[in-house]
């Protein structure tokens, strides 16, 4: 028995081992197999060489198969784009930081042009524009990278601006309307309140289902971190995303600072969203390319700035539009700032952006010095395209309201001199100054739309003519709290094309007049007196 047992113990062991060798065989031929058929492939690398730099830019020699606007890489992970594609040199703006570059540093291709991520989840997050986020919350969660230069949706892709984008403010709902897909300019000189118009745009559209881009293009750290302060504080930060270049950041980066941005918006108006867009401001980014052109040795024209300018901005500006139901019907709605000197809006740049655009909101230097703020010049500002999506009730209740403050404006000055007033015009300087004092808006307070018709309403019927001037705040306010009174089958009809009834506007002055009564001066003895006797 013993004997058998040893035998069958042997039986297994070998057959174990020839297991165990078939198994090392098998791998081997494998590997073998593996090893005969792999061909070493070679992965050509074009290298070229920094000739020179300069504030911004690089020379750089070879790269022959280079093409306009390719993304080159330089030592230290710093990028560039090659702007100047001549014949025996590359000039290359840089986007970094470019001190420790020298020339004779090696310059390799990438294959691709500049592109930034995209996605839900650059909300509330704060990036450069090559997105690399600045707020230490860790790396950007993004769905793809897109190009920052992409064709403008052709013509029939696009649908006509036909809702309105409320900016909160009055005197521009009312007056000056935009609409959602709407290129509205915002020029005015330094210190007249453009970035405080655009903030409010931003904080009005909480709870509307508008997703908001800021773009600051070489602004100061300070107002940048103001900027995003306000954002943080009134909750609007959670649906904006902010690009931000300061001003000592290299002109590359501030040139493609708005066209980074627009890609970011574009990504939203084609999942079918509606996106609000700021250009903070679009003078420095003029300014940068002038820089830049400069640098590069292209031919200056008027105001020493290239040829190019107009179109440098005016394809930016084409890509914001109201896309077509087929195409989701997202749309995308700019907001471009420009900076005037000493009121000069037939400048070079001004003239440029005015003419791309479909309105513009000036903001006067003199206006804001007398307190009038936002410092909205009712004259010289238009919403070309506007007006169309207004909603009826606001058309309803602002019919006379632009004539009689252009005509106030304009009595006002004459009556300066110390003429004589008959009694129309008299009544006419009081009613303009009622609209103007009611028009008044404090920063980061933006009206809703029911508030704003109440009061729109009750100064076309000249209810506030009767009120103290030094009263005025108090008697808007009044209005404003009694607009809660309004039917809500009246309030419903202010978001919709329907037009007020006259029993709808009857009820609004009804409850407007009510909230007014106690602002109403009495009488004096002498007018009761007079009245009784006629």
């Amino acid at each position: 028995m013993s004997t058998e047992k040893a035998h069958d113990n042997l039986k297994r062991d070998n057959l174990k081992r020839d297991n165990l060798k078939n198994v090392f065989d098998r791998a081997f031929a494998g590997i073998s197999q593996a090893r005969e058929s792999f061909v070493p492939q070679l992965t050509p690398r074009e290298v070229g060489t920094i000739t020179s730099i300069a504030t911004g830019i690089a020379k750089v020699s070879g790269l022959p198969g280079v093409g306009f606007e390719e993304v080159l890489k330089f030592p230290g992970d710093i990028y560039g784009i090659a702007f100047n594609v001549d014949e025996d040199e590359i000039g290359v703006v840089l986007l970094g930081d470019y001190w420790h570059l020298q020339a004779g540093d090696e310059v390799e291709r990438s294959g691709h042009v500049v592109d930034v991520p995209v996605g839900d989840g650059l909300l509330g997050r704060i990036i450069n524009p090559m997105g690399q986020p600045l707020d230490g919350k860790g790396r950007l969660v993004a769905s793809e990278r897109l190009p920052v230069e992409r064709p403008a949706p052709a013509i029939l892709d696009r649908d006509p601006v036909s809702v309105p984008l409320q900016t909160g403010i009055k005197v521009i709902d009312a007056l000056i309307p935009v609409g959602r897909g709407q290129r509205e300019l915002i020029l005015g000189d330094r210190q007249t309140g453009k970035t405080a118009i655009a903030l409010d745009t931003i904080l009005n559209q909480r709870g509307k289902n508008v997703l908001c881009v800021y773009c600051a293009i070489g602004q100061r750290a300070s107002g940048v971190a103001k900027v995003i302060a306000t954002l943080r504080e009134q909750g609007a930060l959670e649906y904006t995303v902010v690009v931000v270049t300061e001003g000592n950041d290299p002109p590359g980066l501030a040139y493609v600072a708005p066209y980074a941005a627009t890609s970011i918006a574009e990504y939203f108006m084609q999942q079918g969203l509606d996106v609000l867009v700021v250009y903070d401001d679009l003078t420095h980014h003029a300014r940068a390319y002038r820089e830049l052109s400069l640098l590069l040795r292209r031919p200056p024209g008027r105001e020493a700035f290239p040829g190019d300018i107009f179109y440098i901005h005016s394809r930016l500006l084409e890509r914001a539009t109201h896309l077509s139901t087929e195409l989701g019907g997202g749309s995308m709605t700019a907001l471009p700032i420009i900076e005037t000197e000493a009121q000069d809006i037939s400048a070079y740049i001004p003239t440029n952006l005015i003419s791309i655009t479909d309105g513009q909101i000036y903001l006067s230097p003199s206006l804001f010095e007398l307190g009038v703020l936002p410092a909205v010049d009712v004259g010289k500002s238009v919403s070309r395209v506007g007006g169309k999506a207004q909603r009826a009730a606001y058309r309803a209740v602002t019919g006379d309201l632009k004539l009689a403050f252009a005509q106030f404006e304009e009595l006002e000055t004459f009556a300066r001199f110390g003429a004589r007033l008959d009694d129309n015009t008299r009544k006419i300087i009081e009613h303009g100054r009622s609209i103007r004092a009611c028009l008044k808006q404090p920063e980061f307070a933006p009206v809703s739309m029911t508030e704003q018709i109440a009061v729109l309403l009750a100064l076309s019927e000249n209810l506030f003519d009767a009120v103290p001037l030094e009263q005025m705040t108090a008697a808007e306010q009044a209005v404003r709290e009694a607009a809660a009174d309004i039917p809500a089958e009246v309030r419903a009809r202010f978001d919709s094309a329907k037009k007020l009834s006259e029993e709808d506007q009857a009820s609004i002055i009804q409850i407007a007049s009510q909230a007014l009564a106690s602002f109403h001066p009495e009488p004096t003895p002498n007018e009761t007196s007079m009245k009784e006797t006629s």
